[in-house]
């Protein structure tokens, strides 16, 4: 696939995800960034992943892990629409998700193996979508949205946080 979602095929809220996006096929888009994301975290020292760029927010560990739940709830949504089911999904409170979670125990290597497990899941049903199911809507978190808008927006999350990462965690703090 490598058409754009329109502006129709999602809430506006997802324009900031969607906009990172490089152009190409989406697919390939999502198979360069499960390298180029492993690679990243893994050159990130284990003493830095605990990190916090201020109170209150997440640790490297636990973006890491952000990023894996999102991509797993977005690629059910994705597969619940392009199979045509109507059923309105619920949305999430990614807040909850962290407090629910145990990533700033578990080694950074696993949580990046999990990321790359869920990256090839999340590419083996994109490479079954017909033409037509990329273009299936349904309702997630009270919103339209297209399988093809959510394939994107999983890929802007992910640059989304890596830009995050890159700009608030690993900078050096000036003395």
């Amino acid at each position: 696939m490598t058409v754009r979602p329109s502006q129709e095929e999602y809430a506006p809220y997802y324009e900031t995800y969607i906009r990172l996006v490089p152009e190409g096929k989406i697919a390939e888009v999502l198979t360069r960034q499960l390298q180029y994301t492993a690679d990243f975290f893994a050159a990130i020292p284990e003493e830095r992943t605990l990190s916090r760029y201020a109170p209150g927010k997440w640790s490297v560990k636990e973006v890491l892990g952000h990023i894996t739940d999102t991509e797993r709830i977005m690629s059910y949504r994705l597969l619940c629409i392009a199979r045509g089911d109507k059923t309105p999904l619920p949305g999430y409170d990614e807040n909850e998700y962290i407090k629910g979670s145990s990533f700033d125990s578990i080694p950074l290597a696993e949580l990046i193996g999990d990321f790359a497990a869920v990256r090839r899941s999340t590419l083996t049903l994109l490479r079954g979508l017909s033409e037509e199911a990329w273009s299936r809507k349904g309702i997630a978190n009270n919103s339209e949205l297209s399988a093809r808008a959510l394939a994107y927006i999983t890929a802007g999350h992910e640059l989304h946080h890596i830009n995050i990462v890159k700009e608030r965690y690993l900078v050096e703090q000036a003395e």
